[in-house]
């Protein structure tokens, strides 16, 4: 898999971030080749994490499912 450029994506926050600075994960969607990059709000220049499009949805619905505190 190749990796993307994210240069002037827009990002989105995760419904599950608050305003307090809490941890936040962001996501660029619209990219060729199925690719969903990742990278940690309070980090935007630091590392971003590419995830195949199908592996990140299937996590993504085990997240929702997953008993616990969010």
């Amino acid at each position: 898999m190749s990796r993307p450029d994210p240069t002037g994506a827009a990002w989105r926050k995760s419904s599950y971030s608050n305003q307090a600075g809490g941890d936040c994960a962001e996501v660029a969607d619209g990219f060729q080749g199925a690719v969903v990059p990742v990278r940690d709000s309070k980090a935007p220049h630091g590392p971003t994490l590419c995830f195949d499009a199908t592996a990140w949805t299937a996590s993504i619905g085990e997240l929702k499912t997953a008993p616990g505190d969010r």
